[in-house]
């Protein structure tokens, strides 16, 4: 048993009264054994502390063993509620699994078409479009097949089946999941559509169609440019003055270095010309592959001016005589032959791009514009971007 704090006060109390009792007793013992006589005391004199102390004492403990049995009363009264709110929680809980269940065989009987405990691919989506009333494509019919289908044997069992509110919450998630797909993709469309339509717009402006006639006689133009500065290989040949070639061609030299700096202006409006994409790609690829024949030319060039100094009384060494005569000559006509080749293949609409060497890297300088050419953002991307940016990559790996 238990005692609360004001019964442990009371027996203490009633246990201090008791030891001032039995030391009186003794004390008045003492007394009359050795002959002394003590003054007579009033009976209720004699009496009364140790009667009032006793008495308060037993009332304190009796008031506290009440106290501690009316708790003890009240304690038992709690723990009965709790063991009865339990048994009817269990209960409730007990009539609730077993209301589930029912629901439960009630639904898979209705989506169990044929009654032979499973329900197949075609039960399922046939009850679940029964159900809401709306036609449900077959790829989220098999995506909730699997994700209620714990056995893998592609079937639904009593033990696998959900509630119809399962299944409608999934489903409104499959429902949503693919809407957002949808906008995605309808999105992505939209941007395809809008980087083809600039792409498309750009090809509009980049002149690759065939030449014209006018395209193909502009064409053959760049190519006076090598042909004046070559002119010096030909000294030996163009002597005889009454060729009427000669007086064509003597004519446009007048006129050509009659201009200041005409070689420098030449050069650099060739290379605007070259990357002018609205001019027909025939006109810009003469116009780059005349200025690669041109800066050809300066190799000779240089050979012709060391040998020449070479042969100088600076130096003391004599050339034989005609070296520097079959020379030039070869230069000059091996010129004639590429300008020939050029200005033919130019005029018959094809691109004279069989030059060794120079075609090669003129087609790297002015490549056949494509779609490939772009990147997903509509931006005109060159080969020599990309091939330097490959590089790039490379030496970074």
């Amino acid at each position: 048993m238990k005692f609360s704090t004001s019964s442990i006060f009371a027996i203490a109390a009633l246990s201090a009264a008791t030891q001032q009792s039995d030391a009186f007793s003794m004390q008045s013992h003492s007394r009359t054994s050795f002959g002394l006589r003590t003054a007579p005391q009033p009976t209720a004199m004699r009496s009364s502390p140790m009667m009032i102390i006793s008495n308060t004492a037993i009332t304190a403990l009796q008031a506290a063993l009440d106290n501690t049995s009316e708790q003890e009363t009240e304690v038992q009264r709690l723990k009965a509620m709790a063991a009865n709110l339990r048994a009817e929680a269990a209960e409730l809980e007990s009539q609730q699994a077993s209301e589930r269940t029912k629901f439960t065989e009630k639904i898979f009987q209705e989506f169990d078409a044929n009654n032979d405990g499973d329900v197949t691919f075609d039960e399922l989506k046939a009850a679940l479009e029964r159900t809401f009333e709306m036609e449900i494509a077959d790829e989220r019919v098999e995506t909730l097949m699997k994700d209620f289908d714990k056995s893998g044997d592609g079937k639904l069992q009593i033990d696998e089946m959900a509630s119809v509110e399962q299944f409608r919450n999934r489903l409104e998630y499959l429902v949503q999941d693919e809407k957002r797909k949808t906008n995605e993709a309808t999105r992505s469309a939209a941007k395809s559509a809008e980087v083809s339509d600039l792409i498309e717009s750009q090809l509009a402006l980049i002149n690759d169609r065939p030449p014209t006639g006018t395209d193909k006689a502009i064409s053959v133009l760049p190519y006076l440019f090598p042909l004046m500065d070559g002119l010096m290989f030909g000294q030996f040949l163009l002597k005889d003055a009454s060729n009427p070639v000669f007086g064509v061609v003597a004519a446009i030299y007048v006129l050509y270095r009659s201009i200041p700096f005409s070689g420098v202006l030449t050069f650099f409006g060739l290379s605007a010309g070259s990357n002018n994409l609205s001019l027909n790609r025939l006109v810009r690829y003469n116009m780059q592959q005349a200025i690669y024949l041109d800066i050809a030319l300066f190799i000779p060039a240089v050979v012709g001016a060391i040998t020449a100094a070479a042969s100088s009384s600076l130096f003391g060494y004599q050339l034989p005589p005609g070296i520097a005569e079959i020379g030039s000559d070869a230069v000059f006509l091996t010129l004639l032959a590429t300008l020939a080749y050029s200005t033919i293949s130019s005029l018959l609409g094809a691109e004279p791009d069989k030059i060794p060497f120079i075609s090669d890297a003129v087609n790297k300088r002015v490549p056949s514009i494509d779609i490939s050419m772009f990147d997903s953002e509509g931006r005109f991307t060159p080969p020599q971007l990309e091939e330097k940016d490959d590089d790039d990559k490379e030496k970074k790996d």
